[in-house]
């Protein structure tokens, strides 16, 4: 019998440093505004425009980039998500008309911007998420698969693992933006190295 999964995710993601520009290449703009966000649960409204490449830096502010890019957004959800455990997660999405979805966001919820980029990277297809506003200068890389993540290619820009550490999920990065704690977090990645994790079967490493 098979198993459905069609309302769960499977990623597993990666703090990255420095993004080579090469792979700054399909863009979309993400807008997105968590109507909640406790203890992994999440309640969230995303307009997307695809082929955008929004330079996002500290000061940029999400009312400001929905205004300059509300003709651009041809994408909208609303998406359920509970805890993540081991790199999976349940998602629930409904698609909504991308103006309803561009005047959620605007109206309210803890908002996140991002500009991202895709690239096929080895086995898998990759997601880079380049955030901005009291989220820069982060940079997260992630791969999601139908199933779960295992023996996985990892690019050599990612520099540790950040797969079920709830402090880097967005709805988290929404109230408690990486701009705070981002200095603490180097301490904290200086003093204990890179970590990747083993229970997804053999790890290795893909030179890009």
């Amino acid at each position: 019998m098979s198993t459905d999964y069609s309302d769960f995710e499977f990623e597993r993601r990666f703090f990255v440093r420095d993004l080579p520009d090469t792979l700054r290449d399909a863009p979309s703009l993400i807008v997105q505004s968590y109507f909640l966000s406790d203890g992994g649960y999440a309640l969230r409204v995303r307009v997307q425009a695809t082929g955008v490449e929004a330079r996002l830096g500290p000061d940029s502010d999400a009312r400001d980039v929905l205004e300059l890019y509300k003709s651009r957004f041809d994408f909208a959800a609303v998406t359920v998500k509970g805890p993540s455990a081991g790199g999976t997660r349940y998602e629930a999405e409904r698609q909504l008309d991308p103006l309803v979805g561009v005047e959620l966001v605007r109206r309210g919820g803890a908002q996140v911007i991002k500009t991202r980029y895709a690239a096929w990277l080895g086995a898998d297809g990759w997601s880079i998420d380049v955030f901005g506003g009291s989220n820069a200068p982060l940079v997260v890389a992630e791969c999601e698969r139908s199933g779960p993540v295992t023996d996985l290619q990892i690019p050599d820009f990612c520099v540790t693992e950040l797969t079920d550490d709830r402090r880097f999920s967005n709805e988290s990065l929404a109230v408690d933006p990486f701009r705070g704690w981002s200095a603490a977090y180097a301490q904290e990645l200086s003093v204990q190295g890179p970590r990747f994790r083993d229970d997804f079967g053999g790890n290795t490493t893909l030179t890009t």
